[in-house]
């Protein structure tokens, strides 16, 4: 059973937490600058935002409260997903150009991936279906090393380009922003540890606000605000008198229901910590096999998704009954790749791939089969790649979901590492083995279900979206976009 520490003001987890001091929805006003790069790359300050209408309207013009409040995409999973298009052709410039997990914009416009090139790309919305054009992204964004995490700026709208923007994270590198309308490096922030040496974050996560940046290293979580780059940051241990999580700290996720925040480690725990000051609140059994590499909470903040490394379940947490595992989610993790898992706009269903290519979905609202620990029965499973599918993302307000896949592939077992601390995978198969690097789209919404035409699209369907991707909301066209700008 876990142990509970109480903070300061006696927060109790199971009962709506007062906000007391953590931030309500407005951020500071952006006005900080990057940074110099010490090469002389940049040298001319770029500003990280424009004034207060960076973050402080967009509970106004944000995606998820107005243009698309209330709306969740009729996702229909009782059929198997239909793949509308593609991208290869930049992952197979070489032979082990393997995704590492893809994202939507908050504002549903673009996505974007990351690959083992060390290059983050940005893919708009295509603005027809069963494109070929689809192929290349319209911006990449490349880091000097292997990246560790990347995340999108909550309060993301392509209707304000100030708030287009990307954080990332890559070895023995500083945290970067990158303008998500030009893909050039607007902001950059610098974590040293005790001896004064520039030190790589291994995870990053935005407040739910956007005023502060989140970023996780070993023993230790660095609280950058977003409006400042440089070097000052808050520095919040998670190890203090013996107490709370040793390790790396390997993924952030936050609580959108308290203002709380959770950490998993690579030491297989995850904890929970206040917003307001950090201090530890609890810390969850140790039941992962390996590492945990992914943390979801649940719409309501009332459940916690945790997955790890190597190890065939998904956890969900009850956080009213701190330590007590509500069902586990069995896909099969046989590498140290990191394997996202996503959930719909409406909480209901938890979509997640696995090393052998499958993707499961599973309806969180039923009840788990009876048992020591409750394993909950996929919904749908389906084939969607011929090689691990690393990454999942739901459609914020449309029924599409998005994948990625590959994986570092060895000839013997005698290659294959086991570092720890490594995103790679780590596969070893005796010979040749199918290789499948792709970005991949798929609708999940209404589809024909008889004669020939099974398994496409309706004609209304296809018709509103047409009329979607011609819309600003739809389609996010860069190019466009600029040219307005000028």
């Amino acid at each position: 059973m876990t142990t509970v520490e109480q903070a300061d003001d006696g927060c109790d987890l199971s009962q709506p937490i007062q906000d007391t001091g953590a931030p309500s929805g407005t951020a500071q006003e952006k006005g900080g600058q990057v940074e110099p790069e010490q090469n002389g790359e940049r040298e001319t300050p770029v500003t990280v935002g424009s004034g207060e209408d960076v973050v402080e309207d967009k509970q106004s013009n944000g995606p998820s409260d107005s243009h698309h409040e209330g709306h969740s995409p009729e996702l229909n999973f009782n059929q198997t997903p239909h793949m509308l298009t593609g991208a290869w052709a930049e992952y197979t410039s070489f032979a082990e150009n393997y995704l590492k997990g893809c994202k939507w914009a908050p504002d549903g416009s673009c996505i974007l991936s990351n690959s083992a090139d060390n290059v983050l790309r940005l893919y708009n919305l295509p603005p027809e279906f069963y494109s070929n054009d689809w192929d290349l992204p319209v911006l990449r964004m490349p880091e000097g090393d292997t990246i560790y995490d990347y995340c999108w700026f909550p309060k993301m709208s392509s209707l304000d380009p100030d708030t287009c923007f990307i954080a990332s994270s890559s070895r023995d590198n500083p945290v970067h922003l990158w303008d998500a309308f030009y893909g050039d490096l607007r902001a950059t922030f610098r974590p040293y540890n005790h001896l004064d040496e520039l030190t790589a974050a291994h995870s990053l996560c935005f407040s739910p606000d956007g005023s502060q940046l989140y970023c996780g290293f070993e023993k230790m979580v660095r609280v950058f605000y977003t409006d400042r780059p440089g070097r000052d940051c808050e520095e919040r241990p998670t190890l203090v008198k013996k107490q709370g999580q040793t390790g790396i700290i390997s993924c952030l996720a936050f609580s959108p229901r308290d203002p709380v925040y959770v950490c998993g480690s690579y030491s297989r725990s995850a904890g929970l910590y206040s917003c307001q000051d950090g201090s530890l609140l609890a810390v969850l059994p140790t039941c992962h096999q390996g590492g945990i590499t992914h943390l979801l909470f649940s719409h309501d903040g009332l459940r916690l998704y945790t997955g790890g490394r190597k190890d065939p379940e998904i956890l969900c947490w009850d956080l009213r009954d701190l330590g007590q595992v509500l069902f586990s989610l069995r896909r099969n993790v046989t590498t140290n790749q990191r394997i996202y898992f996503d959930l719909d706009p409406s909480g209901q269903y938890l979509l997640s791939g696995d090393t052998g290519g499958i993707v499961s979905v599973w309806d969180t609202f039923v009840t788990a089969c009876e048992g020591s620990q409750h394993t909950l029965q996929p919904h749908l499973q389906f084939q969607a790649h011929n090689d691990c599918t690393n990454g999942i993302s739901v459609h914020p307000y449309m029924p599409l979901l998005a994948s990625s896949s590959g994986q570092r592939q060895f000839s013997s077992p005698e290659d294959s590492g086991n570092d720890s601390e490594s995103e790679g995978s780590a596969r070893a198969s005796p010979g040749p083995s199918c290789t499948d690097n792709s970005l991949v789209l798929w609708w999940a919404g209404p589809q024909r279900s008889r004669g020939d035409d099974a398994g496409e699209l309706d004609p209304q369907t296809s018709e509103t979206l047409g009329r979607s991707t011609e819309t600003g909301r739809g389609n996010h066209s860069w190019l466009f976009a600029q040219s307005q700008l000028h």
